[in-house]
């Protein structure tokens, strides 16, 4: 059994699935504001639902990011204290590859750009290909400015489609594909680790780590022009 989160794509998502991919338990309730008081309660109402205990659990799966920093941070800090006192492997999913995942289980999409809005001018891309029904990665995700997507565009297909809320800020061919309304919940995290908790049996807490892609993750109000 495995326990799966997302407090990253500005809502509140548990899943519960087994082994093979079945879903046993999964609520999403949207917005990000009560992120911090709902997951916990979530969390005890998924395992209420499925029948089970936190022993029970074989991984904790959650979203690393990219993406929103107080959003990573929280379901990371939860999945390293639930990790530490269950002494419960933990599987970190890329957020990007959970946008490619959801675009090939909605759009049927093989290959695709996965972006994310990064602000300041940037935006977080990957770019997944499907190998074995996982969309896997071509191009390691990166913090990139619309420059450096061009280049790289250049040298790939020029057909491959973008998708999530950062694809319409890229204008890289005239026709090709976007779908901005990409949206993973946990059951998608839950199905990405378990796939990938097979291949290396997960990590411990210590190293289960968010992965923003950038070493500075905000900016002052002095910075973005606004103090």
């Amino acid at each position: 059994m495995f326990l799966a989160m997302d407090t990253v794509f500005d809502q509140c998502s548990i899943a519960i699935l087994d082994a093979s991919g079945q879903v046993l338990s999964s609520h999403t309730e949207s917005g990000k504001r009560q992120q911090t008081q709902q997951i916990l309660p979530m969390i005890d109402a998924a395992l209420s639902e499925a029948q089970l205990k936190l022993t029970d659990i074989q991984a904790l799966i959650f979203n690393r990011g990219p993406g929103a920093f107080s959003g990573i941070r929280i379901n990371t800090a939860v999945v390293q204290a639930l990790s530490v006192s269950h002494d419960t492997p933990c599987v970190g999913v890329s957020s990007l590859q959970a946008i490619a995942q959801t675009a090939y289980q909605q759009y049927g999409l093989k290959e695709v750009y996965s972006a994310l809005d990064a602000r300041m001018q940037q935006v977080y891309f990957g770019h997944y290909m499907l190998i074995d029904t996982i969309m896997q990665p071509v191009h390691p995700d990166n913090a990139e400015d619309g420059e450096q997507l061009l280049d790289y565009h250049s040298q790939t297909a020029l057909n491959i489609p973008i998708v999530g809320n950062g694809a319409g800020l890229l204008t890289l061919h005239d026709g090709q594909i976007i779908h901005t309304e990409t949206h993973p919940d946990a059951t998608v995290m839950g199905r990405l680790g378990i796939a990938q908790f097979m291949v290396d049996g997960g990590t411990e807490a210590a190293h289960a780590l968010p992965k923003y892609l950038r070493n500075q993750a905000w900016k002052t109000l002095k910075e973005q022009g606004k103090a």
